[in-house]
């Protein structure tokens, strides 16, 4: 009995020492860990604690593997839009960005001015902005100076007609008509007169070109002498985009360069424009020379609109250039993601040339690399933090 009571305290004992050297394995174990922050993997202690920039508690990494490598499920791949292109060359330029604006053509621009004195009688156009027509009456005038002309003009029918072998009286007839013409009235308002052999000092003006009415300078019932401007018209559908160049850049640009011009409220559509004017000199209080080109409006343009143009500097032949989300950088350089098997990724460190607002071009650190992830790159090296305990950028 004695026997059997020592036998069982014996193995109690043993069984007390093997889950006691057990646990303490799985203590050294996890203390010897490594931890992280689920939401900034790039806080890594190696014990338990909080993370110092939003306080969640660290969880442990899986260093599992030591191979500089992560792998993926398809689900992974799938929800992290990881996607990869082939290594290729290609030409790749460079740009700087200009402001401009838009502002109106004054080559489109159309003034019309009172040719005679007299009175507004009746005034068609009442209002700024409204668009109007070539041929479209702006304005009915008295005036007692046409009414003259009218009744030459009719004398000199007359008298061409009484004396037709006279070449002197058909020359002064065409002289008093072209007079006529001269004075703002039409070719159907001077054939009217022709038949009804009636003057009259009223006299509509119609339009010589098509627009918009930015200023109106007159009202019915007012009078105006000969030369007043009585209102302009603006064709808004071409604009000059005018740029602001620095001393710096004034070597890049001649007349004949190719810009690209991005408006401000108008998403990404770009505009390929040709400058055509440079000013010939700098403004001494801004130091910026004014240059500009003209810019086709659609209807959705207006003089005004804040425009970003993009200057080519210089062209690079068979660069290899990557977009710019491939890249991954921080504060010890910079490195891409490249595939190396199914589903299977490594960081590469890269060394990085000149760039634009979408390319970047590599200079080192992809020989002999077929392909690159070009989206997800960020999750990727979120991802191997977790897993492996280790920035991409510490690996060898």
């Amino acid at each position: 009995m004695k026997r059997n009571i020592l036998i069982g305290f014996f193995l109690l004992f043993v069984g007390f020492l093997l889950y006691s050297c057990k646990d303490t394995k799985k203590d050294k174990h996890a203390h010897a860990g490594t931890y992280t922050c689920p939401m900034h993997p790039q806080i890594i202690n190696n014990a338990p604690g909080s993370c110092p920039i939003c306080g969640m508690d660290l969880v442990p990494v899986n260093a599992a593997g030591s191979k500089n490598e992560l792998m993926l499920s398809d689900s992974q791949v799938q929800l992290a839009n990881i996607r990869t292109m082939s290594i290729a060359t290609s030409s790749f330029s460079t740009s700087k960005v200009l402001n401009g604006r838009l502002i109106t053509n004054p080559e489109r621009t159309a003034t019309v001015s009172s040719r005679y004195s007299g009175w507004i009688e009746r005034l068609f156009i009442k209002e700024t902005g409204i668009k109007i027509s070539k041929g479209q009456a702006l304005f009915q005038i008295y005036s007692e100076q046409i009414q003259t002309l009218q009744q030459d003009y009719l004398l000199q029918i007359k008298q061409a007609a009484a004396f037709p072998n006279e070449k002197i009286y058909s020359t002064m007839r065409n002289a008093a008509k072209n007079k006529l013409r001269l004075f703002g009235m039409s070719d159907s308002q001077i054939k009217s007169l022709e038949n009804g052999t009636k003057t009259s000092p009223l006299l509509t003006v119609f339009s010589s070109e098509s627009g918009t009415v930015t200023e109106l300078n007159i009202s019915e019932g007012q009078y105006v002498s000969e030369g007043t401007q009585v209102l302009k018209l603006e064709n808004f559908d071409q604009l000059w985009l005018e740029m602001d160049v620095y001393p710096s850049e004034i070597s890049d640009i001649k007349i004949g360069t190719k810009v690209k011009a991005l408006v401000s409220g108008l998403g990404n559509e770009e505009q390929s424009l040709v400058i055509d004017f440079i000013s010939p000199q700098i403004d001494p209080s801004t130091q910026i020379l004014k240059v500009r080109a003209p810019i086709k409006n659609s209807g959705n343009l207006q003089a005004g609109m804040q425009a970003s143009v993009f200057l080519p500097v210089s062209e690079i032949r068979d660069a290899m250039s990557l977009p710019m989300d491939a890249l991954v950088r921080d504060e010890r350089g910079s490195h891409v993601w490249v595939k190396v098997g199914k589903n299977t990724f490594s960081p590469r460190i890269v060394k990085t040339g000149a760039e634009n607002e979408d390319q970047i071009i590599i200079l080192s650190g992809l020989e002999g690399v077929k392909e690159v992830v070009i989206s997800g790159a960020y999750l990727l090296s979120s991802e191997f933090l977790l897993k492996k305990g280790m920035d991409p950028m510490l690996k060898k």
